[in-house]
C-alpha cells in the first residue's frame, strides 16, 4: 500500500514563494506538521519491517522524512529517491505569486502547476513519478510512504488515478494530510487540526 505525504511548511509556503528545485527549511509549524504526520503513522506501523520510507533529496522533504521516521519507528527504513523530487518550474523558481500574477495575469487566481513556460514537461515528471509508482504498487505485501512535494504529489496521484495534467492541476496539497492510494482511489486522512500554506512546491 502506498501512502503519499508532502513535506511540512517552509520559510518559501509562508512566504507564497514558489520552490520548485530551489530549498528552503521548515518553519515552526512546518515542523509541528511533520511531527503530527509522524505520530499519525506511529500509531499504524506495527511491523516496522514491512515498511519503508521514500523520501525526495530536496532538504525539506528529507527533514520531514526524518520526523516521520523517528515518530513511527522507522529511521532503518529510510531511502532516498531522485524520483520524488519536485518538478522544476525553471525561471519560476523563487517568486512569489504576487510576482508572477504581474507577469502572467491571466493566471491570476488559479494554480501555477505546469503553466512554467521552461518548467519540467508533464510528459518528464509523469514518466519518472509513474517508474516509482509502478516499482511499489506492485508489492501488495509492502506498505511505502512517500515524502514528495505539491507539484511530484499531484502528479503522483494523477497517474495512479488515471487522470489529465489539467485534472491534477486542481487537486489539493496539504501539509498536515496523508493520502492513501489503494484500490484505485487516494484517502485523504487529516492529522491536525494545523493550517496548511496553499503555495507550491
Amino acid at each position: 500500500m502506498i501512502w503519499l505525504v508532502r513535506h511540512g511548511e517552509t520559510e518559501f509556503n509562508r512566504d507564497t514563494r514558489l520552490q520548485g528545485r530551489i530549498d528552503s527549511p521548515l518553519t515552526a509549524l512546518g515542523l509541528e506538521q511533520a511531527a503530527q504526520v509522524g505520530r499519525w503513522f506511529a500509531g499504524r506501523v506495527t511491523d516496522p519491517a514491512r515498511w519503508t520510507l521514500c523520501a525526495s533529496p530536496l532538504g525539506r522533504a528529507r527533514r520531514t522524512a526524518a520526523i516521520i521516521a523517528k515518530a513511527a519507528g522507522l529511521a532503518e527504513r529510510l531511502i532516498v529517491d531522485e524520483r520524488l523530487t519536485e518538478l522544476s518550474i525553471g525561471s519560476w523558481e523563487g517568486k512569489t505569486r504576487a510576482e508572477l500574477e504581474a507577469l502572467r495575469p491571466e493566471f491570476a487566481g488559479q494554480p501555477f502547476f505546469m503553466r512554467s513556460p521552461d518548467g519540467e514537461p508533464w510528459e518528464s515528471a509523469a514518466g519518472r513519478v509513474g517508474a516509482w509508482l509502478a516499482e511499489w504498487a506492485e508489492r501488495p505485501d509492502r506498505d511505502v510512504i512517500a515524502v514528495s512535494h505539491a507539484g511530484a504529489g499531484k502528479v503522483l496521484r494523477a497517474v495512479y488515478l488515471g487522470l489529465s495534467r489539467d485534472e491534477a492541476r486542481e487537486l489539493e496539497t496539504p501539509q498536515d494530510a496523508v493520502y492513501r492510494l489503494h484500490a484505485g482511489r487516494a484517502d485523504r486522512f487529516d492529522c491536525a487540526p494545523l493550517p496548511s500554506q496553499a503555495a507550491g512546491g
